[in-house]
């Protein structure tokens, strides 16, 4: 059971929190970006530095992770190819993504990126609030209890 973190759009709060339950419960957790990701000093966390361009992070993740992992992302493909590995997926929202509500996600985006490719304009998401911490908190509590 490990934790892998689609890292170069996971916000700063986010990865604290997830250093933090590393440390507490010894789970090994990679972060994998396009850039350097600084980690605090744990034999618990690593980062993987991927070279630039399209997916390319979210192809390592895919690669490296396994059936009972946890992937961080806010990425609904990425989150698609994952569950489909057998592994969860988790935004940093704290919305636990499933093999019963991905399909209906990813056509969602799907139909929203065929907006915004044909000039309509579409509003990002929100700020990420206290209660989008706590729920992704508490799920990865849930999660961190449920895998040991």
């Amino acid at each position: 059971m490990k934790i892998w973190v689609d890292a170069d759009a996971c916000p700063v709060v986010i990865r604290e929190i997830i250093f933090r339950a590393s440390q507490r419960t010894k789970v090994p957790v990679t972060l994998v970006a396009n850039q350097f990701m600084k980690t605090p000093p744990s034999p618990f966390i690593t980062s993987v530095q991927v070279s630039a361009g399209f997916d390319v992070a979210d192809n390592e993740i895919v690669q490296r992770c396994a059936a009972g992992d946890l992937v961080i992302t806010s990425d609904i493909p990425l989150a698609a190819e994952v569950i489909e590995k057998g592994a969860q997926a988790l935004s940093p929202r704290g919305e636990l993504f499933t093999a019963a509500n991905i399909k209906p996600r990813l056509n969602m985006r799907d139909f929203l990126e065929t907006m915004r490719s044909s000039g309509i304009q579409t509003s990002g998401p929100p700020p990420l609030s206290q209660g989008d911490r706590q729920q992704f908190a508490n799920h990865l509590d849930r999660w961190l209890s449920k895998s040991r």
